[in-house]
């Protein structure tokens, strides 16, 4: 098999295990982008190329160059808007994104948070640090058990369901999604209880939102229906900023009304002086829920083995791939190396 491998903004290094990297480079012909001019390195290179590596536009124009194309592996895990999507499917080409990957870290993230925000974990830290740490009850005021409390989720896809997978110990009341995607009688078999976005937000002592960013949910949870959600409850943000309207989080935050958790912002890197800094009842995390090495070796992995796949003639199973009926509703942004 003729591979191109262009993983930009990632490296080889940071997605491949150094034996996988061998195994790569030992059992097929791999051409990696040198550096340069990337029109003539394409040109070069992919009217022989049967895998590329790559989220570099791939248009009409250049998938007219490329005959023999069996699959795209996007190794920065999200699908983009550059690719020609139709002539991808109308030619069988796969789009495979390996995002499963950032499931289970985020999802394990996501249950700390929402245990540091029943519990006052990191603000009683910070009181204990100033001298002003309350002992006993008194420090307890306002916590309260995760055990056997109503729990809800706006999104369910590998990230809601990894972190559905982690808590069963403690014994939720009711699990309640929203996910328009999924029919009530998937998200039935999957043990949780389909709910209205309504329900999830005036039902659950914690939220967590995991949901992609689409053409149709941006601020999806706006003032309107936040206000729905009980005095105290916690609201947990793992997947995209967009999907928030964060002057209406920060609103109900600096009113008490809620406590408030996040990976994602709306501009990465926040701004230094942001006053999303001074929001009260808030837990934050600088997008760095997924990002351990582990992760991302696990990407290399699994490109591997979906081209063991595609090598042997069978379907992709280990990355992700791009649906004809919701790939072009998807807005993800491109990551960003800083």
């Amino acid at each position: 098999m003729r591979i191109v491998l262009d993983p930009e903004p990632r490296t080889a290094e940071e997605i491949f295990s150094p034996a996988d990297h061998r195994y790569l480079l030992e059992t097929h012909d791999v051409a990696a982008y040198p550096g340069g001019s990337r029109d003539a390195f394409y040109a070069d290179h992919l009217p022989g190329c049967d895998i590329l590596i790559s989220q570099q536009p791939m248009d009409t124009a250049r998938l007219e160059t490329a005959p023999r194309l069996k699959a795209i592996f996007n190794v920065e895990t999200n699908f983009l808007p550059n690719i020609d999507y139709p002539t991808c499917f109308a030619r069988g080409i796969h789009v495979l994104a390996p995002s499963g990957v950032f499931a289970l870290p985020v999802a394990e993230m996501g249950l700390g948070m929402a245990l540091s925000l029943a519990r006052g974990i990191h603000s009683e830290h910070k009181l204990f640090l100033d001298a002003e740490e309350r002992y006993g009850l008194e420090g307890n005021h306002d916590a309260e058990l995760m055990t056997g409390s109503q729990i809800g989720f706006v999104g369910f896809g590998d990230l809601g369901r990894a972190l559905h997978a982690l808590l069963p110990g403690f014994r939720p009341a009711a699990v309640r999604v929203f996910d328009p995607w999924l029919p009530d009688a998937h998200l039935q078999r999957l043990g949780v209880t389909p709910a209205s976005l309504e329900e999830v937000l005036a039902k659950s002592r914690f939220v967590f939102v995991v949901a992609a960013i689409t053409t149709e949910n941006a601020h999806l949870l706006n003032a309107g229906n936040l206000a729905l959600m009980q005095d105290g409850a916690s609201l947990i943000l793992l997947s995209r900023a967009a999907v928030a309207d964060f002057d209406a989080v920060a609103a109900l935050t600096k009113a008490g009304r809620i406590r408030f958790a996040t990976d994602v912002f709306p501009k990465e890197p926040v701004d230094r002086q942001d006053p999303i800094r001074t929001m009260p009842n808030t837990l934050f995390s600088p997008h760095r829920a997924g990002a351990l090495h582990s992760a991302l070796k696990e990407i290399g992995r699994r490109v591997i083995e979906d081209i063991g796949q595609i090598e042997k003639g069978l379907p992709p199973i280990s990355c992700r791939r791009a649906e004809r009926e919701t790939v072009m509703r998807l807005r993800s942004k491109p990551i960003e190396k800083t």
